[in-house]
């Protein structure tokens, strides 16, 4: 049996709920997105931070894997973590919070009829005794996903470039320059999985032209143009927004 995906809209604004089964043996990559991911598997609670490169699950890592991944700025509130100390990370839930709640809230997850749903509760129950996202930093992440210049975001959220770059490490991760990289490459390669000529995709995206887009795929996904084409309708290098996990 191959790999399948599935993925749906959460209760939790602007999150996706995802599962993801793995046959073991190598795994198609997974692609930056800005996210950061709460997932769980074989028992564990895991978090997975944002990244600024490709991330291929270990070659041993089969089985099933089932997330909830958070829109860019959205995670940290709720984690209690910077998301910059989990850049490119894969981490026990258990290294952010207490481990004997996370033990419990890893067997509840267990013992549901619905991994998935029951997940998604878990991450719905904090986020209601958290402080709710920065409604600046979400105007921020609108407005690069726009395709919007750094300095215009900059000046429109009332910041200066150093104190948007500072805000920025701690909700995306990374500067606003590398997200606003990663929201492009989003888009062109939504397009181009759409059906849009590789240099219509790459102008339409906000790339000065084709060549540039095949410059960031290579720099952000590690692969290129033909080879995100290429991959199956279930995979992750096939999807705008990929999910992660780890093993």
């Amino acid at each position: 049996m191959g790999e399948t995906y599935e993925e749906r809209g959460s209760r939790f604004d602007g999150a996706i709920v995802w599962t993801r089964q793995l046959p073991g043996g190598p795994a198609r990559p997974v692609l930056p997105d800005g996210c950061i991911d709460l997932l769980w598997t074989d028992g564990r609670l895991l978090v997975a931070g944002p990244d600024t490169h490709a991330y291929v699950t270990p070659a041993a890592a089969g089985g099933l894997f089932t997330g909830i991944r958070f829109a860019p700025g959205t995670a940290p509130a709720l984690l209690g973590v910077p998301a910059d100390e989990l850049r490119d990370r894969r981490v026990e839930l258990s290294d952010l919070w207490p481990a004997a709640q996370v033990r419990v809230l890893a067997e509840r997850v267990a013992d549901a009829a619905d991994p998935a749903a029951a997940l998604e509760d878990l991450a719905l129950r904090r986020a209601a005794g958290a402080a709710p996202p920065d409604p600046l930093i979400r105007s921020v992440v609108r407005q690069l996903a726009q395709g919007r210049s750094v300095a215009a975001t900059a000046g429109s959220a009332g910041l200066g470039p150093r104190q948007l770059h500072r805000r920025s490490l701690a909700a995306f991760g990374y500067g606003p320059k590398t997200l606003a990289r990663i929201l492009r490459l989003q888009r062109a390669l939504a397009l181009v999985q759409a059906g849009r000529p590789y240099a219509e995709a790459a102008l339409a995206a906000g790339c000065a032209d084709q060549a540039h887009l095949a410059r960031e795929m290579r720099e952000l996904a590690g692969t290129t143009l033909s080879a995100y084409c290429e991959a199956p309708a279930n995979s992750e290098t096939a999807q705008p927004s990929g999910s992660s996990t780890t093993a």
